[in-house]
Protein backbone atom coordinates (compact mmCIF):
# COMPACT_ATOMS: atom_id res chain seq x y z
CA UNK A 1 0.00 0.00 0.00
CA UNK A 2 1.16 3.60 -1.31
CA UNK A 3 0.56 6.80 0.56
CA UNK A 4 0.12 9.06 -2.10
CA UNK A 5 -0.26 13.05 -0.88
CA UNK A 6 -0.77 16.17 -2.73
CA UNK A 7 0.16 19.35 -1.32
CA UNK A 8 -2.40 22.20 -3.14
CA UNK A 9 -5.85 21.99 -4.37
CA UNK A 10 -5.89 24.22 -7.40
CA UNK A 11 -5.25 24.32 -10.96
CA UNK A 12 -3.12 21.90 -10.70
CA UNK A 13 -3.46 19.84 -7.07
CA UNK A 14 -7.10 18.92 -7.69
CA UNK A 15 -7.14 17.83 -11.46
CA UNK A 16 -3.57 15.70 -9.95
CA UNK A 17 -5.85 14.07 -7.12
CA UNK A 18 -8.32 13.19 -10.12
CA UNK A 19 -6.18 11.77 -12.31
CA UNK A 20 -4.16 9.86 -9.59
CA UNK A 21 -7.21 8.21 -8.58
CA UNK A 22 -7.28 6.43 -11.90
CA UNK A 23 -3.47 5.67 -11.63
CA UNK A 24 -3.37 4.21 -8.16
CA UNK A 25 -3.65 0.45 -7.44
CA UNK A 26 -6.64 -0.80 -5.46
CA UNK A 27 -4.60 -0.76 -1.96
CA UNK A 28 -3.58 3.08 -2.35
CA UNK A 29 -4.75 6.00 -0.67
CA UNK A 30 -4.66 9.75 -1.95
CA UNK A 31 -4.69 12.46 0.76
CA UNK A 32 -5.11 15.88 -0.61
CA UNK A 33 -3.74 19.17 1.88
CA UNK A 34 -4.77 22.44 1.01
CA UNK A 35 -4.78 25.59 3.03
CA UNK A 36 -8.12 26.23 1.72
CA UNK A 37 -11.05 25.04 2.06
CA UNK A 38 -12.33 25.40 -1.48
CA UNK A 39 -10.97 24.96 -4.82
CA UNK A 40 -10.86 28.43 -7.01
CA UNK A 41 -10.50 28.98 -10.26
CA UNK A 42 -8.11 31.68 -10.68
CA UNK A 43 -8.37 32.78 -14.57
CA UNK A 44 -11.72 34.32 -13.74
CA UNK A 45 -10.09 36.22 -10.78
CA UNK A 46 -10.59 39.69 -13.16
CA UNK A 47 -14.01 39.43 -13.28
CA UNK A 48 -14.59 39.23 -9.87
CA UNK A 49 -12.30 42.03 -9.30
CA UNK A 50 -14.70 44.37 -11.28
CA UNK A 51 -17.96 42.37 -9.78
CA UNK A 52 -18.77 40.30 -12.96
CA UNK A 53 -18.01 37.11 -10.42
CA UNK A 54 -19.11 36.45 -6.92
CA UNK A 55 -16.79 34.53 -4.76
CA UNK A 56 -19.54 31.71 -4.77
CA UNK A 57 -19.84 31.88 -8.89
CA UNK A 58 -16.03 30.32 -9.27
CA UNK A 59 -15.31 28.37 -5.67
CA UNK A 60 -15.91 24.72 -4.58
CA UNK A 61 -16.44 23.42 -1.24
CA UNK A 62 -13.72 20.57 -1.74
CA UNK A 63 -14.52 18.42 1.46
CA UNK A 64 -17.31 16.34 -0.27
CA UNK A 65 -15.95 16.39 -3.78
CA UNK A 66 -13.07 14.77 -2.11
CA UNK A 67 -15.32 12.27 0.05
CA UNK A 68 -17.67 11.44 -2.93
CA UNK A 69 -14.23 10.14 -4.86
CA UNK A 70 -12.86 8.59 -1.86
CA UNK A 71 -9.79 11.24 -1.55
CA UNK A 72 -8.97 11.95 1.98
CA UNK A 73 -8.67 15.86 2.67
CA UNK A 74 -7.16 18.30 4.91
CA UNK A 75 -7.80 21.53 5.71
CA UNK A 76 -4.94 22.94 6.66
CA UNK A 77 -1.11 24.70 6.21
CA UNK A 78 1.82 22.86 5.08
CA UNK A 79 4.48 24.38 8.08
CA UNK A 80 7.47 22.33 6.70
CA UNK A 81 8.60 19.59 4.35
CA UNK A 82 10.59 16.60 6.13
CA UNK A 83 11.67 14.70 2.93
CA UNK A 84 14.39 13.06 4.79
CA UNK A 85 11.57 11.33 6.72
CA UNK A 86 9.26 11.17 4.10
CA UNK A 87 6.32 13.35 5.78
CA UNK A 88 4.82 16.75 6.37
CA UNK A 89 4.53 19.31 9.18
CA UNK A 90 1.22 21.14 9.31
CA UNK A 91 0.68 24.09 10.93
CA UNK A 92 -1.33 22.25 13.42
CA UNK A 93 1.55 20.43 14.20
CA UNK A 94 0.06 17.42 12.50
CA UNK A 95 2.82 15.32 10.94
CA UNK A 96 1.69 12.95 8.11
CA UNK A 97 3.85 10.75 6.32
CA UNK A 98 4.19 10.20 2.69
CA UNK A 99 5.01 7.46 0.67
CA UNK A 100 4.89 9.99 -2.88
CA UNK A 101 4.28 13.51 -2.42
CA UNK A 102 3.11 15.52 -5.33
CA UNK A 103 3.91 19.28 -4.62
CA UNK A 104 1.18 20.98 -6.12
CA UNK A 105 0.77 24.32 -3.86
CA UNK A 106 1.40 27.31 -6.59
CA UNK A 107 3.63 30.22 -5.57
CA UNK A 108 3.78 32.82 -2.47
CA UNK A 109 3.01 35.41 -3.56
CA UNK A 110 6.11 38.36 -3.08
CA UNK A 111 4.10 41.34 -2.23
CA UNK A 112 7.49 42.49 0.41
CA UNK A 113 10.37 42.91 -2.54
CA UNK A 114 8.64 46.05 -3.77
CA UNK A 115 8.33 48.47 -0.96
CA UNK A 116 4.11 49.48 -0.96
CA UNK A 117 3.26 46.75 -3.34
CA UNK A 118 0.13 44.47 -2.73
CA UNK A 119 -3.23 44.16 -0.59
CA UNK A 120 -1.11 45.14 2.88
CA UNK A 121 0.46 48.40 0.60
CA UNK A 122 -0.92 50.24 -2.16
CA UNK A 123 -2.08 48.35 -4.69
CA UNK A 124 -4.66 45.56 -5.50
CA UNK A 125 -4.08 42.19 -6.84
CA UNK A 126 -6.01 39.35 -8.43
CA UNK A 127 -4.01 36.31 -7.33
CA UNK A 128 -6.54 34.55 -5.16
CA UNK A 129 -10.24 35.03 -5.11
CA UNK A 130 -9.95 37.38 -1.81
CA UNK A 131 -7.57 39.11 -3.27
CA UNK A 132 -10.11 39.82 -6.31
CA UNK A 133 -12.74 40.42 -3.92
CA UNK A 134 -11.18 43.17 -1.76
CA UNK A 135 -10.24 44.63 -5.20
CA UNK A 136 -13.75 44.81 -6.21
CA UNK A 137 -14.84 47.06 -2.77
CA UNK A 138 -11.50 49.27 -3.88
CA UNK A 139 -12.87 49.69 -7.28
CA UNK A 140 -16.60 50.38 -6.48
CA UNK A 141 -14.96 53.59 -4.22
CA UNK A 142 -12.72 54.29 -7.22
CA UNK A 143 -15.40 54.39 -9.59
CA UNK A 144 -17.22 56.94 -7.08
CA UNK A 145 -14.22 59.58 -7.61
CA UNK A 146 -12.27 58.50 -10.65
CA UNK A 147 -8.63 59.28 -11.85
CA UNK A 148 -5.55 57.98 -12.77
CA UNK A 149 -5.12 54.39 -12.83
CA UNK A 150 -2.00 51.99 -13.24
CA UNK A 151 -2.18 48.56 -13.83
CA UNK A 152 1.02 45.69 -15.17
CA UNK A 153 3.24 43.12 -13.47
CA UNK A 154 6.15 44.13 -11.70
CA UNK A 155 10.03 42.91 -12.50
CA UNK A 156 9.97 39.12 -11.76
CA UNK A 157 6.76 38.85 -12.62
CA UNK A 158 5.89 35.17 -14.34
CA UNK A 159 2.24 35.62 -14.96
CA UNK A 160 1.48 38.78 -17.24
CA UNK A 161 -2.14 37.31 -19.61
CA UNK A 162 -4.35 38.37 -16.24
CA UNK A 163 -2.64 42.27 -16.35
CA UNK A 164 -3.31 42.89 -19.79
CA UNK A 165 -6.68 41.20 -19.17
CA UNK A 166 -7.56 43.42 -16.20
CA UNK A 167 -6.27 46.67 -18.17
CA UNK A 168 -9.07 45.68 -21.02
CA UNK A 169 -11.91 44.61 -18.88
CA UNK A 170 -11.24 47.93 -16.26
CA UNK A 171 -11.60 49.91 -19.73
CA UNK A 172 -14.78 48.01 -20.61
CA UNK A 173 -16.50 48.35 -17.77
CA UNK A 174 -15.60 52.47 -17.34
CA UNK A 175 -16.80 52.58 -20.97
CA UNK A 176 -20.12 50.89 -19.49
CA UNK A 177 -20.16 52.77 -16.30
CA UNK A 178 -19.45 56.09 -19.23
CA UNK A 179 -16.26 57.13 -16.80
CA UNK A 180 -13.91 55.98 -19.12
CA UNK A 181 -13.09 59.50 -20.36
CA UNK A 182 -12.19 60.57 -16.65
CA UNK A 183 -9.46 57.97 -16.08
CA UNK A 184 -5.90 57.98 -17.64
CA UNK A 185 -4.29 54.38 -17.92
CA UNK A 186 -0.54 53.40 -17.86
CA UNK A 187 -0.32 50.45 -18.48
CA UNK A 188 3.43 49.16 -16.10
CA UNK A 189 5.18 45.68 -17.27
CA UNK A 190 9.01 44.29 -17.04
CA UNK A 191 8.56 42.74 -20.56
CA UNK A 192 11.17 44.00 -23.00
CA UNK A 193 7.70 45.06 -24.86
CA UNK A 194 4.82 44.53 -25.13
CA UNK A 195 3.13 41.00 -25.65
CA UNK A 196 6.39 39.18 -24.91
CA UNK A 197 4.32 37.46 -21.92
CA UNK A 198 7.29 36.15 -20.52
CA UNK A 199 7.46 33.50 -23.95
CA UNK A 200 9.56 35.93 -26.16
CA UNK A 201 5.78 36.49 -27.69
CA UNK A 202 3.36 34.31 -29.73
CA UNK A 203 1.86 34.80 -33.27
CA UNK A 204 1.60 38.44 -33.25
CA UNK A 205 0.62 39.21 -29.79
CA UNK A 206 3.28 42.25 -29.70
CA UNK A 207 0.96 43.76 -32.43
CA UNK A 208 -2.59 42.84 -31.30
CA UNK A 209 -1.77 44.02 -27.75
CA UNK A 210 -0.08 47.09 -28.90
CA UNK A 211 -3.10 47.72 -31.34
CA UNK A 212 -5.77 46.90 -28.49
CA UNK A 213 -4.29 49.39 -26.17
CA UNK A 214 -4.25 52.12 -28.76
CA UNK A 215 -7.63 51.90 -29.81
CA UNK A 216 -8.50 51.53 -25.97
CA UNK A 217 -6.03 54.71 -24.80
CA UNK A 218 -3.97 52.89 -22.57
CA UNK A 219 -0.11 53.90 -22.59
CA UNK A 220 2.98 52.27 -21.57
CA UNK A 221 5.83 51.45 -20.17
CA UNK A 222 8.01 48.63 -20.82
CA UNK A 223 11.21 47.65 -19.56
CA UNK A 224 10.06 48.78 -16.14
CA UNK A 225 11.80 48.09 -12.50
CA UNK A 226 8.89 49.25 -9.81
CA UNK A 227 11.38 50.90 -7.32
CA UNK A 228 8.69 52.05 -4.67
CA UNK A 229 4.85 52.63 -4.10
CA UNK A 230 3.15 54.91 -1.86
CA UNK A 231 -0.29 56.14 -1.46
CA UNK A 232 -1.22 57.62 -4.97
CA UNK A 233 2.34 57.41 -6.28
CA UNK A 234 4.56 54.97 -8.12
CA UNK A 235 8.39 55.00 -8.64
CA UNK A 236 9.84 53.30 -12.18
CA UNK A 237 12.84 53.06 -13.85
CA UNK A 238 12.99 52.08 -17.53
CA UNK A 239 15.84 50.12 -17.83
CA UNK A 240 18.06 50.29 -20.94
CA UNK A 241 19.43 46.94 -22.30
CA UNK A 242 22.93 47.93 -21.11
CA UNK A 243 21.03 47.95 -17.54
CA UNK A 244 21.10 51.59 -17.07
CA UNK A 245 18.51 54.00 -16.56
CA UNK A 246 16.92 54.94 -19.36
CA UNK A 247 14.19 57.14 -17.19
CA UNK A 248 12.48 57.75 -14.29
CA UNK A 249 8.32 58.25 -14.33
CA UNK A 250 6.73 59.22 -11.38
CA UNK A 251 3.03 57.78 -11.96
CA UNK A 252 0.16 58.98 -10.22
CA UNK A 253 -2.65 56.91 -9.63
CA UNK A 254 -5.87 56.02 -7.57
CA UNK A 255 -6.59 52.74 -8.30
CA UNK A 256 -3.70 50.55 -8.89
CA UNK A 257 -3.42 46.57 -9.35
CA UNK A 258 0.06 45.19 -10.24
CA UNK A 259 1.05 41.52 -9.92
CA UNK A 260 4.25 40.38 -8.08
CA UNK A 261 7.19 38.27 -8.38
CA UNK A 262 6.59 34.68 -7.49
CA UNK A 263 8.51 32.94 -5.18
CA UNK A 264 8.36 29.38 -3.67
CA UNK A 265 6.41 28.39 -0.50
CA UNK A 266 8.33 28.86 3.16
CA UNK A 267 7.40 25.07 3.49
CA UNK A 268 9.75 24.23 1.39
CA UNK A 269 12.33 26.94 0.93
CA UNK A 270 16.00 26.41 1.57
CA UNK A 271 15.48 22.19 1.53
CA UNK A 272 18.87 21.86 -0.66
CA UNK A 273 18.05 20.05 -3.76
CA UNK A 274 14.66 19.97 -3.94
CA UNK A 275 14.19 23.35 -4.50
CA UNK A 276 16.33 26.40 -6.16
CA UNK A 277 17.40 29.86 -4.93
CA UNK A 278 13.97 31.20 -5.41
CA UNK A 279 12.55 28.65 -3.67
CA UNK A 280 10.95 27.06 -6.68
CA UNK A 281 10.89 22.89 -6.84
CA UNK A 282 13.52 21.21 -9.16
CA UNK A 283 12.22 18.41 -11.34
CA UNK A 284 13.57 16.47 -14.15
CA UNK A 285 11.50 15.44 -17.40
CA UNK A 286 9.58 12.93 -15.61
CA UNK A 287 8.34 15.64 -12.94
CA UNK A 288 9.88 14.15 -10.37
CA UNK A 289 13.16 15.83 -7.97
CA UNK A 290 16.10 14.50 -8.99
CA UNK A 291 17.55 14.05 -5.40
CA UNK A 292 14.02 12.90 -3.79
CA UNK A 293 12.69 10.56 -6.19
CA UNK A 294 9.59 10.22 -4.48
CA UNK A 295 8.64 14.08 -4.92
CA UNK A 296 7.16 15.12 -7.43
CA UNK A 297 6.06 18.70 -8.70
CA UNK A 298 3.07 20.36 -10.85
CA UNK A 299 2.13 23.84 -11.37
CA UNK A 300 3.93 27.16 -10.58
CA UNK A 301 6.06 25.96 -7.94
CA UNK A 302 8.16 24.36 -10.48
CA UNK A 303 11.54 25.63 -11.60
CA UNK A 304 11.87 26.93 -15.05
CA UNK A 305 14.36 28.72 -16.50
CA UNK A 306 13.83 32.37 -17.90
CA UNK A 307 13.38 32.09 -21.63
CA UNK A 308 15.83 34.61 -22.69
CA UNK A 309 18.40 37.75 -21.06
CA UNK A 310 15.98 40.55 -20.70
CA UNK A 311 16.95 44.25 -19.47
CA UNK A 312 14.50 43.63 -16.34
CA UNK A 313 13.84 40.42 -15.02
CA UNK A 314 10.81 38.64 -16.53
CA UNK A 315 9.77 34.81 -15.31
CA UNK A 316 8.48 32.24 -17.48
CA UNK A 317 4.33 31.64 -16.89
CA UNK A 318 2.98 28.35 -16.39
CA UNK A 319 -0.63 28.35 -18.00
CA UNK A 320 -3.19 25.81 -17.25
CA UNK A 321 -2.76 23.44 -20.87
CA UNK A 322 0.86 22.89 -19.59
CA UNK A 323 0.15 22.39 -15.82
CA UNK A 324 -2.47 19.30 -16.91
CA UNK A 325 0.42 18.14 -19.09
CA UNK A 326 2.26 18.19 -15.96
CA UNK A 327 -0.46 16.38 -14.14
CA UNK A 328 -1.17 13.58 -16.40
CA UNK A 329 2.31 12.78 -16.86
CA UNK A 330 3.38 12.81 -12.89
CA UNK A 331 0.24 10.89 -11.94
CA UNK A 332 0.91 8.34 -15.03
CA UNK A 333 5.01 8.15 -13.52
CA UNK A 334 3.98 7.27 -9.94
CA UNK A 335 1.16 4.96 -11.11
CA UNK A 336 4.29 3.30 -13.03
CA UNK A 337 7.12 3.51 -9.55
CA UNK A 338 4.23 2.38 -7.26
CA UNK A 339 4.09 -1.00 -9.73
CA UNK A 340 8.01 -1.57 -9.80
CA UNK A 341 8.63 0.37 -13.57
CA UNK A 342 10.82 3.53 -14.16
CA UNK A 343 8.68 6.58 -14.80
CA UNK A 344 8.34 7.00 -18.97
CA UNK A 345 5.76 9.77 -19.82
CA UNK A 346 6.64 13.44 -19.87
CA UNK A 347 4.89 16.42 -20.22
CA UNK A 348 4.19 18.43 -23.50
CA UNK A 349 4.78 22.13 -21.60
CA UNK A 350 2.56 23.49 -24.65
CA UNK A 351 1.09 27.26 -23.74
CA UNK A 352 -2.57 28.15 -24.73
CA UNK A 353 -4.33 31.25 -22.90
CA UNK A 354 -7.51 32.81 -23.11
CA UNK A 355 -6.91 36.65 -22.52
CA UNK A 356 -10.43 38.33 -22.20
CA UNK A 357 -10.78 41.75 -22.57
CA UNK A 358 -14.79 42.00 -21.53
CA UNK A 359 -16.02 42.12 -24.71
CA UNK A 360 -13.51 40.70 -27.04
CA UNK A 361 -9.70 39.09 -26.45
CA UNK A 362 -6.93 37.57 -27.80
CA UNK A 363 -5.68 33.71 -27.63
CA UNK A 364 -2.73 32.18 -28.10
CA UNK A 365 -1.31 28.67 -28.60
CA UNK A 366 2.26 28.19 -28.43
CA UNK A 367 3.31 24.20 -29.23
CA UNK A 368 5.81 23.88 -27.37
CA UNK A 369 5.93 26.94 -25.56
CA UNK A 370 9.55 28.36 -26.16
CA UNK A 371 10.45 28.73 -29.81
CA UNK A 372 11.45 27.51 -32.34
CA UNK A 373 7.68 26.10 -32.52
CA UNK A 374 5.58 24.10 -34.49
CA UNK A 375 2.47 26.04 -34.01
CA UNK A 376 2.66 29.61 -33.27
CA UNK A 377 -0.38 31.38 -33.54
CA UNK A 378 -2.49 34.36 -32.25
CA UNK A 379 -5.86 35.42 -33.12
CA UNK A 380 -7.99 38.05 -31.45
CA UNK A 381 -12.02 38.68 -31.65
CA UNK A 382 -15.37 38.61 -29.65
CA UNK A 383 -15.17 34.68 -29.54
CA UNK A 384 -12.26 34.91 -27.50
CA UNK A 385 -14.62 36.07 -24.31
CA UNK A 386 -17.48 34.21 -25.00
CA UNK A 387 -14.70 30.52 -25.12
CA UNK A 388 -13.43 32.10 -21.93
CA UNK A 389 -17.16 31.88 -20.26
CA UNK A 390 -17.74 28.26 -21.79
CA UNK A 391 -14.49 26.75 -20.62
CA UNK A 392 -14.63 28.45 -16.68
CA UNK A 393 -18.52 26.78 -16.79
CA UNK A 394 -17.68 23.47 -17.84
CA UNK A 395 -13.99 23.29 -16.19
CA UNK A 396 -15.99 23.88 -12.85
CA UNK A 397 -18.73 21.38 -13.83
CA UNK A 398 -16.15 18.92 -13.94
CA UNK A 399 -14.37 19.71 -10.77
CA UNK A 400 -17.54 19.17 -8.87
CA UNK A 401 -18.47 15.88 -10.19
CA UNK A 402 -14.94 15.03 -10.16
CA UNK A 403 -13.72 14.29 -13.08
CA UNK A 404 -10.42 13.67 -14.27
CA UNK A 405 -10.42 15.19 -17.96
CA UNK A 406 -8.16 16.81 -20.61
CA UNK A 407 -9.91 20.13 -19.96
CA UNK A 408 -7.56 22.68 -21.67
CA UNK A 409 -6.62 20.11 -24.37
CA UNK A 410 -10.71 19.70 -25.19
CA UNK A 411 -10.31 23.43 -25.17
CA UNK A 412 -7.82 23.91 -27.11
CA UNK A 413 -8.46 21.64 -29.77
CA UNK A 414 -12.51 23.31 -29.70
CA UNK A 415 -10.47 26.46 -30.50
CA UNK A 416 -8.39 24.35 -33.41
CA UNK A 417 -11.63 23.54 -35.10
CA UNK A 418 -13.52 26.68 -34.65
CA UNK A 419 -11.00 28.65 -36.34
CA UNK A 420 -9.32 26.39 -38.95
CA UNK A 421 -5.65 25.95 -37.70
CA UNK A 422 -5.87 22.09 -37.21
CA UNK A 423 -3.30 20.51 -39.33
CA UNK A 424 -1.28 24.09 -39.83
Amino acid sequence: MAEIVIMGAGIGGVPMAFDMKLEKRNEDNITVISDKSYFQFTPSNPWAAVGWRKKEDITIELAPVMKKQGIGFIHDAVAKVDPEGNKVILASGKEVAYDYLVIATGPELAFDEIEGLGPEGFTQSICAIDHAVDAYGGWEEFCKDPGPIVVGAVQGASCYGPAYEFAMIMDTELRKRKIRDKVPMTFVTAEPYVGHLGLGGVGDTKGMLESEMRNRHIKWITNARVDKIEDGKMAVSEIATDGSVAAEHALDFKYSMMLPAFRGIPAVRDIEGLVNPRGFIIVDKHQRNPKYQNIYSVGVCIAIAPLEATPVAVGVPKTGYMIESMVAAAAANIGEVIRGREPTHEGTWNAFCLADFGDGGVAFLAQPQNPPRNINWASEGKWVHLAKIGFEKYFLRKIRKGQSEPYFEKAVMGMLKVTRLKGK
